[in-house]
């Protein structure tokens, strides 16, 4: 495929699917990312040839040649989102086209091929409709779809690959926490950084989340739930966490955030909230924010809230915050009143329970 020519996905249904008594038994606690449904979507590329191949075909393990590409030079890339069910039986995404857009903002960091945006969007409707009844029921469940592409030529060299492969898959996951929202307590590392200026931190690649797991060991350590990296050149800015992106709360009702400077990942639900909490009638700012001036703002009151942001967890409030020095807690220590505000607001819309003037929902089915 080149231009704007249309791709066609061959469907080839799972002969040997789930059963439906036992998709219902793994539906009743499908946990997070231990669950997947029958079927894959997959489509090839090769220069000169472009995007070809797209299959909707049943989940199996990938054929894979030692040399593989991705294997030595870890050419690889992927988008994490969620499909609701809805009150009237319809099936949603939370702005694919978001997703679909930061991925090839990937792609091209990683010296990687551009995916059309369309055939983004689509192989995942493709699979949501095949896959519709993985979908948990309830409140808390989801579809977690995980696109991903990688090098798949075989040959040992440092340069781009010439050949790719992109697979879709989906995970049914339940509530992310168990028992209701907590605050989280973090660890700030003070020997790890994510990433660095001109590196790979803005790409939602699986080398910055390889190069976290030390870090996030660490923290669980020291009794903490997630890690919070520093910025790699002074050692005292705030980037973001492991795998979510971080906001803090004032008395005054201003709200800031990391700015984007290209060490840390534009989260979409980052971008959702900034939005949600301005029309709220909350300032929001994207500033630099230190270490110590989170530490002092903390202890002086002026600081009531901390939280963080992602697809996974969508609104997680930090309570406790923990360094090799010593440890403080954000307010009481209990989940904030504009933390959990933002949090309904946003999951409501994700499920059709409120309005959405952003046009942020996405029908599916």
């Amino acid at each position: 495929m080149s231009g704007g020519d249309t791709l066609e996905f061959e469907i080839r249904p799972n002969p040997a699917p789930v059963t439906a008594a036992d998709r219902a038994a793994l539906l009743a606690n499908p946990g997070f990312g231990r669950v997947f449904t029958d079927h894959m979507v997959t489509i090839r590329y090769a220069d000169g040839k472009g995007w070809y191949d797209a299959r909707v075909e049943a989940r199996a393990p990938i054929p894979m040649d030692p040399a593989s590409a991705v294997l030595h030079y870890a050419q690889e890339i992927f988008e994490g989102m969620k499909a609701y069910r809805t009150a009237d039986g319809g099936v949603t995404m939370f702005r694919p086209e978001a997703n679909a857009a930061r991925f090839n903002t990937s792609a091209r960091r990683m010296a990687m091929p551009a995916l059309p945006e369309s055939t983004f969007v689509e192989s995942l409707h493709r699979l949501i409709e095949i896959d519709r009844a993985w979908i948990p029921e309830g409140e808390d469940g989801s579809l977690y779809l995980r696109p991903f592409m990688f090098a798949s030529e075989v040959f040992l060299g440092v340069r781009p690959a010439n050949e790719y492969l992109y697979v879709a898959i989906a995970s049914p996951v339940g509530a992310y926490f168990s028992g209701g929202v907590k605050p989280v307590t973090v660890w700030v590392s003070p020997d790890f950084t994510r990433a660095a200026p001109g590196g790979t931190g803005a790409a939602k690649c699986g080398g910055n989340y390889a190069a976290s797991l030390a870090a996030q060991a660490e923290a669980i350590e020291h009794g903490c739930d997630q890690v919070v990296f520093l910025d790699a050149v002074e050692r005292r800015w705030v980037d973001e966490l492991g795998g979510m992106n971080v906001f803090f709360v004032y008395d005054d009702g201003s709200v800031a955030t990391p700015p984007l400077t290209g060490t840390i990942l534009p989260g979409i639900t980052r971008e959702s909230v900034i939005t949600l909490a301005t029309a709220a009638g909350h300032r929001v700012q994207e500033r630099p924010v230190s270490f110590a001036d989170w530490q002092a703002d903390a202890a002086s009151g002026r600081l009531r809230e901390v939280f963080a942001c992602g697809t996974a967890a969508v609104v997680t409030p930090i309570g406790q915050v923990r360094f090799p020095d010593g440890e403080f807690t954000i307010g009481d220590g209990e989940p904030g009143q504009v933390t959990m505000a933002l949090r309904q607001q946003l999951v409501d819309m994700q499920r059709g329970k409120t309005a959405d003037p952003h046009g942020w929902v996405h029908r599916v089915l």
